[in-house]
């Protein structure tokens, strides 16, 4: 005899699946565009919840703020119609009590509440006693600290099942993104949390349909969990972010085409030659911090010399010299500039640090 689930087992059972996909409209217009949407994207196969915006905070007044609680209604039915669980976005006590009232199964965190602790202390008070999951993506800005401490109100208020969802990060001048990856931020989050699914959402980080693809892959490259990706069943036509909406048909592609590695092997000839190649990693990292630790003992000599003959610390011709020779002898060695420079940088502020103790002292 098969015993049905549950809703809560099925929603245990689809919060623990990997991948985990998430994808809908960025935001709920009518009710047949939501239910339409939500059946195309279960007929792939290949999507576990239906997401929708119902409020959508906008940068500037004026454009599509969202259908507001007259939209929950419909991801009920969008639900019941296509079997796939629901997700929205709440930004205060008000949305998180309406989207619970309507029986919304995941609640998201948006990057503009995230960014606010006052916001996010009143959400986790609506939330205290609910058992129900909660997706927290980054803040508008790099600020790795505001996301753990948006992670943390949340676990306080008794939530158990957190999850994050990486959307990019805004970067004064940035072009070729609509908002910047910063994978190393991203990276160091779920290292943070390993036991929380990260999510990417490549339709936020891209801001266009042409880059989906790529992002998707580099996320799940990097062993991230899943993806929430924006559909529409006529994406040129959407109220709000049309440019980054693609249709459920286009998404089958994308997924179909994503090369969805493993975290490990079960071939043991693999993992022997890989635990190789990882003991020589840890060879070449202790050695690479002996060296490092060598260079400041010479810094150390350069602070006494300094303080003896009462020099300045920060000779800004002399480092230009060697971050323009090094970034040239690294290329050569085929590391990337950004790396260098960020490595360098490292490298002169512990310098400066070891010099400035000596010249203190």
């Amino acid at each position: 005899m098969i015993t049905e689930r549950t809703p809560k087992e099925k929603l245990m059972a689809v919060w623990s699946k990997r991948p985990l996909i998430i994808s809908g409209p960025c935001s709920a217009e009518t009710e047949e565009q939501v239910v339409e949407t939500a059946k195309q994207l279960a007929a792939t196969g290949k999507v576990d919840i239906l997401r929708a915006g119902i409020w959508k905070p906008r940068t500037k007044p004026g454009g599509f703020e969202g259908i507001g609680a007259k939209g929950l209604p419909w991801l009920q039915k969008a639900e019941q119609e296509s079997g796939l669980l629901t997700a929205c976005e709440v930004a205060n006590a008000k949305q998180v009590q309406d989207a619970l009232t309507f029986d919304v199964d995941i609640l998201w965190i948006g990057a503009r509440t995230t960014v606010n602790p006052f916001s996010m202390q009143e959400v986790a008070d609506a939330l205290r006693g609910v058992d129900v999951p909660i997706l927290i993506k980054n803040p508008v800005n790099p600020d790795i600290e505001l996301w753990s401490g948006a992670v943390e109100r949340i676990a306080r208020a008794g939530i158990k099942y957190i999850g994050l969802i990486h959307r990019g990060f805004s970067s004064f001048g940035n072009t070729q993104y609509r908002n910047a990856p910063m994978w190393p931020l991203a990276i160091d989050m779920k290292l943070r949390h390993p036991d929380m699914p990260m999510i990417t959402d490549p339709s936020h980080i891209c801001g266009n349909r042409e880059g989906i693809l790529e992002m998707s892959q580099r996320a799940i490259d990097v062993d991230f969990d899943g993806l929430i990706i924006e559909s529409h069943i006529d994406p040129d036509n959407a109220w709000s972010d049309a440019k980054q909406q693609i249709t459920p048909q286009r998404l089958d592609e994308i997924l179909s085409s994503i090369i969805w590695r493993k975290p490990d092997s079960s071939n043991p000839e693999f993992n022997k030659a890989l635990e190789n190649l990882r003991h020589q990693i840890n060879i070449l990292d202790d050695e690479l911090l002996q060296v490092i630790a060598q260079r400041m003992k010479v810094a150390d000599q350069i602070g006494q010399y300094k303080k003896d003959n009462n020099i300045t610390i920060l000779q800004p011709s002399r480092w230009h010299e060697i971050v323009e020779a090094t970034v040239t002898k690294g290329e050569k060695l085929g590391l990337s500039r950004d790396f260098i420079n960020k490595y360098l940088d490292a490298v002169h502020i512990e310098s400066i640090n070891h010099q400035k103790k000596i010249l203190d002292a």
